[in-house]
């Protein structure tokens, strides 16, 4: 498709910012009132392992495990690990956490449906 440093970036946010737009309307629906307390409990262990797998590919870049075609990235980089794959990390952690928070809200509704 691109091939400019900024592909992985356009790319990146152009797949999950919408979903996760998407999530937090749902989230928000569901939740009403509380959905700020449910966020404040999804998104701190979303980044703790946002930031331990970039802390992996750290250590995976360091020993020659892989790394990462010039050009194809801004060429900022955390560590060894280029921002665009920090922000993968990042973003896909967010977008599983609030999956699940919603997959919980989707059971209770179902629990409550059969209950009734």
């Amino acid at each position: 498709m691109m091939e400019t440093q900024w592909a992985y970036l356009i790319h990146l946010l152009a797949w999950t910012l919408p979903l996760i737009f998407f999530q937090l309307i749902a989230l928000v629906r569901h939740y009403r009132e509380r959905s700020g307390a449910v966020l404040r409990a999804v998104l701190p262990p979303a980044l703790v392992i946002g930031i331990y797998l970039s802390v992996a590919d750290h250590l995976a870049i360091s020993t020659g495990i892989w790394n990462f075609g010039e050009g194809r990235h801004l060429g900022v980089y955390l560590g060894l690990v280029p921002l665009e794959e920090v922000l993968f990390f990042l973003l896909t952690s967010i977008l599983v956490s609030l999956g699940l928070a919603l997959f919980t809200a989707l059971v209770s509704r179902a629990r409550e449906a059969r209950a009734s």
